[in-house]
């Protein structure tokens, strides 16, 4: 049984979140402040954090960096963001922080459900036989759902690793913000697309010896992005 974090300063959404999702077979836990929160999760390692923005004690984006930045095992952990901030600066500068998910309130619970589940199915990662892409100095297991970099471990996020597979398994495939969305999650959803470009500036930090201008994941412009077909030598 997974076990869902909502930091969540609102009781009454406290309350229906939990109830659904209760019934959709997870474990929940909650809390109705930033720090309170951040110990939760540090102590109780969940397998997804429901995060809102606008919390008392420590503000939302504040414990996303924190929990990206944490030195703990489980800094992985996927987060979907609840706020009733709609604007898109606010947005991305979520996904930048590594949130893998963005929900503006008003929202049906029954979203949150399924939107949670396609998160945890991405971070458990589908049954590869062992299966290992390599290019140049990379290497990605995707069953381990690791990447390594010239033999150096990459820390990714759930969101991160599934564009990176998806890219890396057709090099020189061009995919569409939503094509990517879907080749790397098994499903897209409309107005969500946009926020692959955060995603990929991550993953790029991480990635790319120089993200400026980088060696594995090109941009097509006006189209997509595509994983290089050919790299040069370090």
């Amino acid at each position: 049984m997974s076990t869902i974090l909502i930091i969540e300063d609102e009781p009454e959404l406290v309350k229906v979140l939990r109830s659904y999702l209760e019934q959709a077979g997870f474990e929940v836990i909650s809390a109705s402040r930033g720090d309170t929160g951040l110990t939760a999760w540090e102590q109780k390692r969940p397998d997804l954090v429901i995060l809102d923005l606008n919390l008392p004690g420590m503000d939302g984006l504040d414990v996303a960096r924190a929990i990206r930045r944490s030195r703990l095992g489980h800094a992985d952990t996927p987060i979907m963001m609840l706020t009733a901030r709609v604007e898109e600066m606010d947005q991305l500068i979520g996904l930048e922080l590594g949130a893998d998910d963005y929900i503006a309130k008003p929202f049906s619970p029954r979203v949150v459900v399924a939107r949670a589940r396609a998160l945890l199915r991405r971070a458990e990662g589908a049954p590869a036989s062992g299966h290992i892409l390599r290019a140049a100095d990379l290497e990605i297991d995707l069953e381990a759902h690791q990447v390594l970099r010239a033999g150096q471990p990459l820390e990714l996020t759930p969101t991160e690793f599934g564009l990176l597979a998806a890219l890396a398994a057709q090099p020189g495939r061009v995919f569409s913000r939503m094509q990517l969305l879907e080749a790397a999650q098994g499903e897209a959803y409309e107005g969500y697309e946009r926020s692959v470009d955060a995603h990929i500036k991550n993953l790029r930090a991480k990635l790319e010896p120089d993200p400026k201008n980088p060696r594995y994941v090109e941009t097509v412009f006006g189209m997509g992005y595509r994983f290089a077909r050919a790299l040069p030598p370090e």
